[in-house]
């Protein structure tokens, strides 16, 4: 029985856990690349999705996952979609609110490739029964 007690005590203790997690200097924004958009007359929409994107809670370190959705309509430059991945799996281990996500991201992706409109959704996997869609939008459609 005394056993038994410290096992319980030693898990209700084990809740207060918090894992490392990295700062936001850990975001790889320098991998990033685009290439010209030949058709700078015609306003193309792209959307771009990913149902792998983690990163994780500042607070308790324990992962977030979502699907990202990012739309854009380019000026003169498309996103290279292999450097964005390399982008976006520099958040893996970064603490960032989930609210914080789609500001960062639509800010690094307007600089790099200057678009004419751009729309970064990140539409999170219910948690505790929670769940979270946070989205923002940069310019006119």
């Amino acid at each position: 029985m005394k056993n038994k007690k410290k096992t319980i005590a030693a898990k209700l203790t084990g809740l207060d856990r918090r894992y490392d997690a990295e700062n936001l200097d850990s975001i790889d924004i320098e991998a990033l690349d685009t290439f010209p958009y030949e058709y700078p007359g015609i306003d193309v929409v792209i959307n771009i999705d990913s149902d792998e994107f983690t990163a994780v809670c500042p607070f308790s370190g324990l992962p977030d996952f979502a699907v990202l959705k990012i739309n854009y309509i380019p000026g003169k430059s498309i996103i290279e979609l292999r450097s964005l991945k390399y982008y976006l799996l520099s958040y893996r281990n970064v603490g960032i609110y989930q609210e914080h996500v789609v500001n960062r991201i639509l800010n690094d992706l307007v600089k790099c490739c200057k678009p004419k409109w751009m729309q970064v959704i990140a539409d999170y996997k219910i948690r505790g029964g929670v769940h979270t869609v946070a989205s923002v939008e940069w310019g006119k459609k």
